[in-house]
């Protein structure tokens, strides 16, 4: 049957190979034979082993979530996949279709998704499935801040000292000063908590994940810092700064809406807004939101990247004014790149927890090199802007 349908599956090949305006892939099929893929313009290159024919019948109809199936399955293999997801990423307008779930497994994942939409009920159970995994298993392999967030690099920074350095950019943008009040909109483990208390700025800090909850109450022993399980829809007062350190994917298009009539709900006049987000470029936007990828079904349910041109549309319209957007996605590559040492040293050493087997293992390493593909091939972009209450 596979020697049947390689023929069918080298049309697939083809299409692949039309699509990589940049970067090449040097292939290895199931009979053993090479193949070079791209190879017009420099870019990345990727090393690929497919093993069994299936694992392009599995990229043609489920897409991303094919793809990583097919990797947990071994129908396909890579010394780096990393490039790979660059290459994807870095052709993602010429390679148009081609890795995203056919009308079937789109339709089913999207009813599966819509199922897990961010309500209060569903907010609480979709930030619980990630972030309630346990403070023992992030603590092995986050830097020692707790900071699960895109660091900001300089050259000869250790992941320490630019975590430290996003942590002070995002204090800078809401202008706050010792005594102000700052509403923290999804905080954490309570590193920016920390580093404003320390500056005399008093800090609300909201979460609905109990682990975090607990974290921020012990680091936070007498700080001026409060930390609550709160939605942020029932968030009341006002304050004079906001920070929210990428909190906004876990809301979902839907809610973009009310997490923006909040801002600007509890900020005073002419108070700051300082939010970090991960955003995707818009020439692919409606192509990812009519389809459900590999990160919201595996890791993040009821997650989505922003795109930030409607983000801002709809944050101008609840009269907060778009300012001084800062984008470093390579730094978000490394910061990636820096967790996945930490997490397969901690795994090596079997420090990791003995609840999560192999294969939750080998999942959360995918994720991250999947991710760190994503932004270096630049079609996912990691942002700072401040919204200016009018």
């Amino acid at each position: 049957m596979a020697r049947l349908a390689a023929p069918l599956f080298h049309i697939v090949l083809d299409r692949i190979d039309a699509g990589l305006a940049v970067g090449a892939i040097e292939a290895v099929l199931p009979d053993g034979t090479r193949r070079l893929l791209g190879g017009r313009a420099d870019g990345p290159l990727a090393i690929v082993t497919v093993h069994r024919w299936h694992a392009l019948g599995r990229l043609i109809l489920g897409g991303s979530i094919g793809w990583y199936e097919g990797w947990a399955a071994g129908d396909w293999s890579s010394p780096d996949p990393v490039p790979l997801f660059d290459l994807f990423m870095r052709n993602r307008v010429t390679l148009g279709n081609v890795a995203r779930a056919k009308n079937g497994a789109r339709i089913a994942r999207r009813v599966i998704h819509a199922l897990r939409r961010n309500d209060r009920a569903g907010a609480r159970r979709n930030i619980a499935a990630h972030y309630d995994l346990g403070n023992d298993f992030y603590s092995e392999w986050l830097d020692p801040t707790l900071t699960y967030s895109s660091a900001i690099f300089t050259p000869g920074d250790t992941l320490e000292q630019a975590q430290h350095r996003k942590l002070a950019a995002i204090l800078a943008r809401t202008a706050a000063r010792a005594g102000d009040t700052i509403l923290e909109i999804g905080c954490g483990w309570g590193s920016f908590a920390l580093a404003a208390a320390e500056r005399g700025v008093h800090v609300h800090a909201i979460t609905l994940s109990a682990e975090q909850k607990a974290v921020v109450e012990r680091r936070a022993a007498g700080l001026p810092v409060s930390v609550s399980l709160t939605d942020y829809r029932d968030v009341a007062g006002s304050y004079d700064a906001v920070a929210s350190i990428e909190m906004v994917e876990a809301v979902g298009e839907r809610y973009w809406p009310d997490y923006l009539a909040t801002i600007a709900r509890v900020l005073k006049p002419g108070g700051r807004a300082a939010i970090q987000l991960i955003s995707i470029a818009d020439d692919i936007w409606e192509g990812y939101a009519r389809n459900v990828d590999f990160i919201q079904r595996h890791i993040f349910p009821g997650g989505m990247l922003i795109s930030e041109s409607r983000f801002g549309a709809l944050a101008e319209a609840r009269g907060l004014a778009w300012h001084d957007r800062t984008g470093f996605g390579l730094d978000y590559a490394e910061t990636l790149r820096l967790w996945r040492l930490r997490f397969d040293a901690a795994v090596a050493d079997g420090r990791l927890p003995r609840r999560f087997d192999e294969k939750f293992i080998d999942l959360w390493r995918y994720y991250l090199m999947y991710c760190e593909g994503g932004f270096r091939g630049g079609g996912i972009d990691v942002a700072q802007v401040t919204l200016i209450k009018r």
